[in-house]
């Protein structure tokens, strides 16, 4: 250890219960910041992953424009052959076909516009939640079977229930009219209102019969293990396809804008109070080291008179914090870590909150997301802030004159 090291070691330690209450302003924020930002990212990564896993997946193939114009006639042509390749081409069952179509299902006393997805019952459940969320009766089973499962919502809306008829009214690709009776043969409850009230689904080769497709569908849904993974799948899809297709690959980012929009809206307010805890803590450094600064002026006169350079003096002061920071740095980052696990097991329930994560598809607990950013990000920047903090006592002294400063007291 160099001298100049070991005077600011020394340093450090004149006052102790000072510095300890510096670095324990520090670790208590470091420790605060890793465990709300882990908080933070593992709810993102719920939110992301529940709003994925009910219908949108990781990505989608689809016709040109029809995620901006849902229209019947921009479909995927030959949609079970194409997905059923690219299962077996890239060794994954996440993968499922699927059509869409409004339609008109009437019961016994009631009527109700819908949304119709047409899908593959082998393969739907790889790719979405629902097919587990049957909460009477039973999934479809049979490709080509005229049957249907619908929303608990529209369950109670239509007053039907297992092994009712329903009779839907719609419009087949070709423009023709396009009817036909399914039979209920269960009822989902996904915990989202719009989704158990406006939608059904029914097998796909069913619903191109009905709707009269001719083989094709509307969409293909692909869902990765991780984000991560799903990113580096996306050009391999996109190489994948026919030559010569004019077929668009959508990311999840692109399929729901507001998901993203909703992410970085409450990243915004969370690094707004973030920057407020961090900035306490700088001026709480600052005010330690110009305390330091100004009982030590004495001495500073003596060694400046002695021909060391204010400069030089500047550094040491510099040191020190680094040295202060880097103390709080490491152990709130152990504090906050060990703080963090704790719940990453446990998981973390806000009474009250319940009802507002329902709404957002979310469970009744938290897991935070411990990372090794997660970890580093927030002691990181409280650690720049204290060195920038320390930058004012170390400028101070370029004013300094050594004749005056000796004489202070």
């Amino acid at each position: 250890m160099n001298i100049v090291m070991r005077l600011a070691w020394r340093n450090l330690w004149r006052h102790s219960k000072r510095t300890w209450l510096t670095i324990g302003a520090m670790v208590f924020s470091n420790t605060l910041l890793v465990f709300m930002i882990s908080i933070q990212f593992g709810m993102y990564g719920l939110m992301i992953d529940n709003t994925l896993q009910v219908f949108t997946g990781h990505m989608q193939i689809q016709a040109p424009g029809y995620k901006d114009d849902t229209k019947m006639r921009q479909v995927v042509p030959h949609v079970i052959p194409l997905a059923s390749k690219l299962r077996e081409q890239f060794q994954t069952q996440a993968i499922a076909a699927r059509g869409w179509a409004f339609a008109l299902a009437s019961s016994d006393e009631r009527s109700y516009g819908i949304g119709i997805f047409g899908v593959e019952p082998e393969f739907e459940a790889r790719v979405s939640s629902l097919p587990g969320l049957i909460k009477d009766g039973r999934y479809l089973q049979e490709n080509d079977a005229t049957e249907i499962v619908i929303g608990a919502v529209l369950a109670r809306n239509l007053r039907v229930a297992i092994g009712d008829e329903l009779t839907l009214l719609g419009s087949g690709l070709d423009g023709s009219f396009a009817a036909a009776v399914a039979n209920i043969v269960g009822v989902f409850e996904s915990g989202v209102v719009d989704i158990d009230r406006n939608f059904a689904e029914m097998p796909l080769g069913a619903f191109q019969d009905v709707f009269y497709m001719e083989g094709a569908g509307h969409q293909i849904v692909i869902s990765a293990a991780t984000l991560d993974e799903a990113e580096s799948l996306g050009p391999e899809i996109i190489a994948a396809l026919p030559a010569g297709t004019d077929l668009v690959v959508h990311d999840w980012d692109a399929l729901q804008p507001g998901l993203k929009q909703a992410i970085q809206a409450d990243m915004s307010s969370a690094f707004f109070m973030y920057g407020i805890l961090v900035i306490l803590v700088a001026f709480s450094v600052l005010n330690t080291q110009l305390m330091s600064v100004l009982e030590r002026t004495h001495e500073f006169g003596i060694v400046m008179s002695l021909g060391l350079k204010a400069g030089r003096l500047g550094r040491l002061i510099m040191l020190e914090t680094a040295l202060m920071g880097m103390i709080g740095l490491i152990i709130g980052a152990i504090t906050g870590l060990i703080f963090t696990s704790w719940f990453t097991v446990n998981g973390l329930s806000i009474p009250g909150m319940e009802e507002m994560a329902a709404n957002f598809n979310l469970p009744a607990r938290i897991y935070p997301q411990v990372t090794p950013w997660t970890m580093v990000a927030g002691p990181s920047v409280v650690f720049l802030f204290t060195l920038l903090a320390s930058a004012y006592p170390a400028l101070r002294l370029h004013r300094l004159h050594p004749v005056e400063a000796m004489r202070a007291n």
